[in-house]
């Protein structure tokens, strides 16, 4: 229990990080407290068709008569599901492809660091858009696969090099030479070093896995039956909120979508300040 709350100290000490540790919370209990503070269920269509923001109706309702602020509340929990289980997958893959690439010089470094300079080089937004469209099904599976293919190498590439640069250590060599396996050096001699680095990875693959899974569900690549912030903008879009009057309905997903990313930049602040002790003074 005290490791642990050693390990967020440095996040409540930052305070830009502390502020966005602050808006993720409450973020996270909107999504899981959402049947208490949403007034109305998301899929209720009784209501009339495209009215502005009221007393009843804080953000207005849909072209279906669904309560917008309903429906944003509940969104939450898909776009945080998605956005989250899409980033730790990226970073899951380029951690593991980083740290074979990294430890094992010669050919297999050769042939893992060509396929990520290939993904690199790969314009990521078309490909999504591509694998997205041309999939048999959509839904949020499709999201998470799409985003996880085409967002690892970045993580990759950065976590190669420094596992490269931890493999040449004298500690690592001393435990090669004792025999122990290369699975123990990875994790007990290489991966402590690496945490603040993997963290930052994480973060900046969540960040982006929301921001491209908005978009996708913008563009309609997404299941437009599953309610989430990306799909209420497609809705609007279609609706044509804007043209009648209906701004909130656009503009209030947008938002949370931003603001979710703000605080994982901000969140971010921290980590950089754990690897780096001259950040955490000014921190």
């Amino acid at each position: 229990m005290t490791s642990m709350l050693g390990m967020l100290k440095p996040f409540w000490q930052n305070k830009l990080s502390r502020t966005g540790v602050i808006i993720l919370g409450i973020l996270v209990l909107m999504a899981i407290f959402a049947p208490v503070i949403a007034p109305y269920s998301p899929n209720n269509s009784s209501f009339a068709a495209m009215l502005g923001p009221s007393a009843s109706h804080l953000l207005g309702t849909t072209q279906e008569g669904q309560d917008v602020f309903s429906e944003l509340i509940y969104g939450s929990r898909q776009s945080l599901v998605v956005g989250f289980a899409a980033g730790f997958a990226a970073t899951f893959v380029g951690l593991f492809i980083g740290l074979v690439s990294g430890y094992l010089p010669g050919l297999v470094d050769d042939i893992l660091s060509y396929f990520i300079n290939v993904f690199l080089v790969i314009p990521g937004l078309p490909l999504m858009i591509i694998l997205a469209a041309y999939a048999p099904v959509h839904g949020s599976f499709l999201i998470i696969f799409v985003i996880t293919v085409t967002g690892w190498a970045w993580g990759a590439r950065v976590l190669r090099s420094q596992v490269s640069s931890l493999r040449s250590r004298d500690y690592v060599a001393a435990a090669r030479f004792a025999g122990d396996s290369m699975v123990r050096i990875i994790f007990r001699e290489i991966m402590p070093n690496m945490i603040s680095l993997v963290a930052a990875t994480f973060l900046g693959a969540a960040v982006s896995a929301i921001l491209g899974a908005a978009g996708l569900e913008f563009l309609g690549l997404g299941d437009p039956s599953i309610n989430s912030w990306g799909t209420m903008l497609y809705w609007a879009e279609n609706s044509g909120a804007l043209l009648q009057g209906q701004w909130a309905w656009l503009f209030a997903p947008g938002f949370l979508i931003a603001v979710l990313g703000t605080s994982l930049v901000l969140i971010n602040f921290a980590v950089d300040g754990m690897g780096n002790p001259r950040l955490r003074k000014k921190g």
